[in-house]
């Protein structure tokens, strides 16, 4: 029967060589699915193994394709692949746990965070007690805190721009918080509510800090003493060190001031204080290591007009204001990022020229007039003079662009660090590194200078010593040196030996004072370089007398009279071939006599 075909009642019939019989299969699909039909849409002839489509009619397969013979996960979900992609519910429920667990740990973080914070808030970390402060005493500050508001503008063509009195000045105030000395400002305000807008303004201030920023410390609240304290910087402001004519900035100093406040306020417009709003010279404070660094920033719910402000300090201190910030009804009183602009544009040619704030070349304006013509912002606009003898030409081109009266056209202080860097040649824009460069190059001739200082001062020495031992004995003049006192001591025997000139009075009488002076000059010098050969001192000339003593201040023993004899001796011997220059043919008579006894000398 195997591998046989034959007719049988259902047909023709197929047996294959396993004796399994092929038989035929029809597929029925339901061609109408509101009526419920099926009907026959594919034949598989067994015998031919053909599959047989009806014509007209087409097979609707579920997803629109014909199924795979083999499913891709098998038959028994046993394939390998399959098994690999197949999430099972313990992975799901895993899944979920750990999404779940994200969800919370994120939730207790924002909690955490925003806990934190209002303890913040409420723990008032910036406050400081009136009484903690300690006042420093003004007269002592005045010599030497060196930090003061000038307020007299020399060398401006309009005189003081923020007082009537010219060159007068104000110093800062400071005080000593915890040991420190800091600077203080005063708030001319009743009193500060505590909002929840001024205890953010007061953290934050706490959060913002950059070396090129002053260190916000604290403030008081306790009225009417209504402060700020923050750190102080003993070189000054800005203003000052501009003013200060006995002070030599050259161009490597300038642009590491400028350098620092474009830093600073750089940072400052990326921080959550956003931006200044009275950004000028005076607000630019140099430390002890000649850092630059910008103070009285932050904090708008502080601010307040000062008091009993005549109009003249008004429109002064409004020189560096922007003028849409002028023209505006009610400006922020943290001011614009590009307000902040124009105002260091103001300082670069302050610094630039040192002339002054706002220096213009002419008829010199007021205040008033200059803040008046800037907020009508009619063309040509008034803007400071640009002098390129003064400056280069890039940096010229610089302040005009901060100072621009299109918002647009000024450069933020990111770009402006970029330009300051080009024109400074690419080198470091720190003093202290600058300062470093310097100092090595001195060293290399340091060491000669100070050679040549030392064998000078040595030489000095030398010459006041030989001074000293022609004035004092050499023992006594030893003593003085080590910085000991000369004791009287006792001699038991030494010879003193006296001289003196005779006539010396009728010649005098008869010779002008210089000749006398030759005359005893000559006679002295000859005498000295006689008595060197002997064991004996000279103690002092008075006129014509002259006193030698020997056995003192160094005994001799019983040599003291030998030697007084023979330099009496040789003495004598000399003023006989001695000669008076002014007298020529008159020769000199020398008296001379010796005793020996005992002596003290102290």
């Amino acid at each position: 029967m195997w591998n046989r075909t034959y007719h049988g009642v259902t047909g023709l019939v197929k047996i294959d060589e396993n004796g399994d019989r092929e038989i035929d299969f029809a597929l029925w699909d339901m061609t109408d699915a509101e009526s419920g039909v099926f009907q026959v849409v594919l034949v598989y002839n067994g015998t031919r193994e053909q599959m047989l489509s009806l014509p007209g009619v087409k097979v609707q397969w579920p997803g629109g394709s014909t199924p795979l013979d083999v499913p891709l996960c098998g038959f028994k979900n046993d394939n390998p692949t399959c098994l690999a992609q197949t999430v099972t519910m313990h992975q799901m429920i895993v899944v979920v746990i750990c999404f779940i667990f994200v969800i919370i740990i994120t939730v207790a973080i924002f909690i955490y965070r925003k806990l934190k914070l209002e303890s913040e808030l409420s723990a008032q970390l910036w406050r400081v007690n009136w009484e903690d402060l300690q006042m420093s005493n003004l007269e002592k500050m005045l010599h030497r805190a060196c930090s003061k508001l000038t307020l007299s503008m020399r060398g401006s063509n309009y005189g003081s721009l923020l007082t009537m009195e010219g060159n007068f000045q104000i110093f800062a105030k400071t005080g000593y918080y915890k040991g420190n000395i800091t600077a203080i400002k005063y708030v001319n305000k009743k009193r500060i509510e505590l909002t929840r807008k001024v205890l953010f303004e007061l953290k934050h201030m706490r959060d913002v800090q950059n070396e090129h920023l002053t260190r916000f410390i604290g403030a008081c609240i306790d009225a009417p003493n209504i402060c700020i304290i923050t750190e102080y910087c003993p070189r000054g402001s800005l203003q000052d060190i501009m003013e200060n004519e006995s002070i030599t900035l050259d161009w490597m100093f300038r642009y590491s001031l400028i350098n620092d406040i474009v830093k600073g306020m750089a940072f400052l417009h990326n921080s959550v204080i956003v931006s200044h709003g009275s950004l000028k010279s005076s607000n630019c404070v140099v430390d002890s290591r000649f850092v630059l660094k910008i103070t009285d920033y932050g904090l708008a719910s502080f601010r307040g007009e000062a008091d009993s402000e005549d109009a003249h300090t008004f429109y002064a201190r409004k020189l560096w204001t922007a003028p849409e910030l002028l023209r505006a009804e009610c400006p922020p009183p943290s001011g614009t990022q590009k307000g902040d602009v124009y105002s260091f544009g103001i300082i670069l040619q302050e610094v630039a020229l040192r002339k002054g704030v706002f220096y213009q070349e002419g008829e010199p304006l007021s205040p008033k007039e200059i803040i008046d013509r800037v907020a009508l912002g009619e063309w040509p606009y008034l803007r400071p003079a640009v002098s390129p003898q003064s400056h280069s030409e890039e940096l010229g081109l610089l302040m005009q662009r901060c100072w621009a009266e299109d918002l647009g056209e000024r450069p933020d202080f990111s770009h402006v660090k970029i330009l300051l860097h080009k024109q400074n040649g690419g080198s470091s824009s720190n003093i202290l590194d600058n300062l470093l460069s310097r100092m090595e190059q001195y060293a290399n001739n340091l060491e000669e200078l100070v050679e040549d200082r030392t064998q000078a001062y040595l030489e000095e020495k030398r010459k006041a010593e030989a001074l000293l031992y022609q004035i004092l004995p050499h023992s006594v003049a030893e003593q003085l040196k080590r910085g000991e006192t000369v004791q009287a001591e006792a001699f038991d025997s030494v010879t003193i030996y006296f001289s003196d000139i005779v006539g010396f009075t009728a010649i005098s009488a008869e010779s002008t004072p210089m000749q006398v002076v030759t005359l005893l000059n000559d006679l002295y010098t000859c005498f000295d370089a006689i008595i060197d050969n002997f064991d004996v001192y000279k103690v002092e000339t008075i006129g014509d007398a002259y006193m030698v003593v020997s056995g003192l201040p160094v005994r001799n023993g019983k040599l003291h009279g030998r030697e007084v004899a023979r330099m009496s001796l040789a003495l004598l011997r000399a003023v006989r071939s001695f000669k008076i220059r002014h007298r020529p043919s008159n020769s000199s008579v020398c008296a001379a006599g010796s005793t020996a006894a005992q002596c003290v000398q102290g």
